[in-house]
Parts: C-alpha cells; sequence; structure tokens
C-alpha cells in the first residue's frame, strides 16, 4: 500500500498539508467538505503537489516536516524549484 503527503490550494489561495493512504477520495472528501475544518471553510480545493511513501510513518514524517515550512518554501516544492528551496532552507539557518 501506498500512502501519499499532499499540498492543497485552497479558495482563499491558502495551503493545506496532509498525508493519506487514498489520494483521490481524500480529495473528494475535502471538496465535499468532510476532509478537514481548514479546507470545509475554504472550498474548493485543488491538488497542488503530492509525493508517494512505502510507509504511514514516512508519510506522516514528511507531513509534519512540509507543514512547519513557509509559505514561500513549500511554493518552491509545488513549482520544483530545489535552488530556491535549498536557499530558503539556508537562510532559516544561518
Amino acid at each position: 500500500m501506498n500512502y501519499y503527503v499532499y499540498i492543497l490550494t485552497c479558495a482563499d489561495n491558502t495551503y493545506y498539508v496532509g498525508h493519506t493512504d487514498n489520494l483521490d477520495q481524500r480529495i473528494q472528501a475535502h471538496n465535499s467538505g468532510q476532509g478537514a475544518i481548514y479546507t470545509a471553510k475554504r472550498r474548493p480545493i485543488a491538488l497542488t503537489y503530492h509525493e508517494t511513501y512505502p510507509t504511514k510513518n514516512l508519510a506522516m514524517q514528511r507531513e509534519c516536516q512540509i507543514k512547519k515550512w513557509s509559505r514561500a518554501k513549500k511554493l518552491a516544492l509545488i513549482n520544483g524549484n530545489m535552488q530556491k528551496l535549498h536557499q530558503l532552507a539556508k537562510r532559516r539557518t544561518q
């Protein structure tokens, strides 16, 4: 079984990060108002990014990591801009 970490873009242009073992079903739940309180108030949502993991534990660890990131860092990940992602990570440690 695969597990997914995903980033949604909400109607108010905010991001929501989560994990699931059924991505399609989870997106439908979010769009129907059953996914999370945060997304229920910010519908419609759109899947912006996702990653696949072999275990639930790895997916949950990655979800926690991404949730701590700034909007700019999440956007760099979504856009696949690894150079920008690394620059933003370095900035925080200096």
